[in-house]
């Protein structure tokens, strides 16, 4: 058997070399070996150097498989070359070979693959630096055993990581050392040349112990996460034999703990309970609108909403001005225009000289849609559909209130209104009749305004903003 000896365990580029001198010869695997290191040959092994590559050969190999090779030349199997040259041998009959994942040769491959990729993700996850103090001044030193050679893979995310601090990893296969411009490799180390501990692990443990949650202790999932031939290198697992033995009687006790009274400043912010009636009359007066609303259920956006948000104003009313949906601020005050946007449209009703308080003010939509965004609640447009099953609200207040002008802020509110779409930038301050001869006067949403990017835009909009609200108010004294 011919046998070639790499330079060292990780030696790919020694193994592509050899390999191609010897495919060229037409050596077969079945008669062929790779030695790594100071591993013994066999009794049958003939160690020969390299065998030379012959001029105008060529050898092409699919780029995955280059990809596949990197990665098995870091397995600890000790025939992973062999594998390797395997595969590379049959490559140039079979072409589509990796594809074909149910073929022994490939599978293991990839098998071996996948496990030095996991060997890597637990390195990054896995390492632990203590700090020392030496003649150059703060040095972090860790100490690391990965399952398979992937320290020179995985050194330059530590780099990227930790690119100011001055850092050491050792391990049993060789040593990364960070020095603040250059990342550089060393021989092999021990354990007992990585410090025993510092003061910022028993902070570390500390934390660790404080996050640990009883109830939601599940130890195989933990073990498949964190397996234990991790743990003498992890400070934080000598305390997880315990804090398992007590996950029980910790759990019990915190069933058994009364709960804890509501955040003061929390509750200020949360709407009242709201009553839902289960079934829905046509409301004849704004006390009966605003109690039956809350037990809407046309769409479903009532599901992740505080409550509906009727319209507010006088029982009767020249002026119904119709806005999108309730905002965060509306959705927990149950009242339309609260937030930002409602002060916007204040001031620009002032200038307009219209008084809102004699307005009948609501929206299109009743109920808040939105997504949830850490503690945030976003906006989100409502579609046709849920405009189309609110149409009923509208026409309910608008029975009710009886307006002889209708302005709509936005293009949803005029959907609302009119039961189709309009461009509102093209249409706004005209008045469009509806069957029954109310005129609706379009214009943009008060939100908008607040969306500009620049303060001459910004002034300029809420000066042709004011404009319509003022044509709004000779309208009304001629309808």
């Amino acid at each position: 058997m011919r046998c070639v000896r790499l330079t060292s365990e990780t030696d790919l580029e020694g193994w592509r070399a050899a390999a191609r001198g010897l495919l060229a010869q037409g050596s077969p695997p079945s008669n062929t070996c790779f030695l790594t290191g100071a591993a013994p040959g066999g009794l049958f092994e003939d160690e020969a150097p390299p065998a030379p590559v012959p001029a105008g050969f060529t050898l092409n190999v699919p780029r995955a498989f280059l990809d596949l090779a990197e990665q098995v030349a870091l397995h600890r199997s000790v025939d992973r070359f062999d594998l390797l040259y395997r595969l590379l041998w049959r490559l140039q009959r079979e072409r589509t070979l990796l594809h074909i994942v149910s073929d022994r040769d490939v599978a293991d491959a990839m098998e071996r693959a996948k496990n030095v990729s996991r060997a890597a993700h637990k390195m990054k996850a896995f390492v632990r630096f203590r700090r020392i103090e030496d003649e150059g001044g703060e040095h972090w030193i860790a100490w690391f055993e990965p399952a398979h050679r992937v320290l020179e893979r995985t050194a330059p995310f530590f780099q990227r990581r930790f690119t100011t601090l001055r850092w050491t990893i050792l391990t049993p296969d060789g040593t990364a050392h960070w020095d603040l411009e250059r990342l550089s490799f060393g021989p092999a180390a021990t354990k007992d040349q990585a410090p025993d501990g510092d003061d910022v692990e028993e902070f570390w443990k500390t934390y660790y112990a404080s996050t640990f949650n009883p109830a939601r202790l599940k130890t195989k999932m933990m073990q498949s996460e964190m397996p234990r031939r991790y743990w003498a290198n992890l400070p934080e697992a000598a305390l997880i034999p315990g804090m398992i033995r007590e996950a029980e009687a910790r759990l019990g006790t915190m069933v058994a703990a009364p709960a804890s009274p509501a955040n003061a400043r929390l509750m200020k912010a949360i709407a009242p309970a709201v009553q839902r009636p289960e079934t829905l009359s046509t409301p004849d007066s704004v006390a009966a609108l605003s109690e039956t609303v809350q037990g809407c259920r046309r769409c479903p956006l009532w599901r992740d909403a505080t409550q509906a948000v009727c319209g507010k104003g006088p029982e009767r009313a020249e002026l119904m001005i119709v806005g999108e949906q309730p905002g965060d601020q509306e959705d927990l005050a149950g009242e339309p225009f609260v937030g930002p946007a409602g002060q916007v449209l204040d001031a620009a009703l002032a200038e307009a000289d219209l008084n809102r308080n004699a307005a009948w003010v609501t929206n299109a939509v009743k109920h808040f849609k939105h997504e949830p965004r850490g503690k945030r609640r976003l906006h989100r447009t409502p579609d046709a559909g849920e405009v189309q099953a609110c149409r009923w609200w509208l026409d309910a207040e608008r029975a009710i209130v009886k307006p002889r002008l209708i302005v709509t802020l936005g293009a949803t509110a005029a959907l609302g209104v009119l039961g189709r779409k309009i461009a509102v930038t093209k249409d706004r301050g005209r008045p469009i009749r509806l069957e029954d001869g109310t005129p609706v006067l379009p214009t943009v949403h008060p939100s908008y305004l607040l969306r500009l990017p620049d303060e001459a835009t910004r002034a300029a909009e809420r000066a042709r903003f004011i404009d319509d609200l003022k044509a709004a108010k000779a309208l009304l004294g001629t309808v």
